[in-house]
């Protein structure tokens, strides 16, 4: 189970945050969105989910060749309004990540 100082250790870095709440903003994002997004490197994006990941606070799946991250639904009920409270109020801080995201070329297309 996720405890607070967990989760809030985890957003303490400010890769690991955008890139949750992006994840929470859109649902499900891969690797090479984020990459895009954050416009940083494939090791580090991958690093920093990982940790994300090994917490519980996301989980993958892979399609093909891409690994999609998306938010556990088995948060705790807090975890999950915490990130959306904090998505509502990171419009301005996220708006580059975001407009790197909607403007990338060769997304790739979900089918799931």
């Amino acid at each position: 189970m996720l405890t607070p100082p967990e989760l809030f250790k985890c957003l303490a870095d400010e890769t690991r945050a955008r890139a949750t709440l992006l994840i929470v903003e859109h649902g499900e994002l891969c690797v090479c969105e984020l990459m895009c997004a954050l416009d940083e490197s494939q090791p580090k994006v991958s690093r920093h989910l990982a940790l994300l990941r090994s917490t519980g606070l996301l989980l993958d799946r892979r399609q093909g060749q891409w690994v999609y991250y998306r938010l556990n639904p088995e948060l705790p009920a807090w975890a999950a309004e915490v990130l959306e409270t904090t998505l509502k109020a990171s419009a301005d801080w996220l708006g580059t990540n975001t407009a790197r995201l909607c403007n990338m070329d060769g997304r790739p297309v979900r089918c799931c």
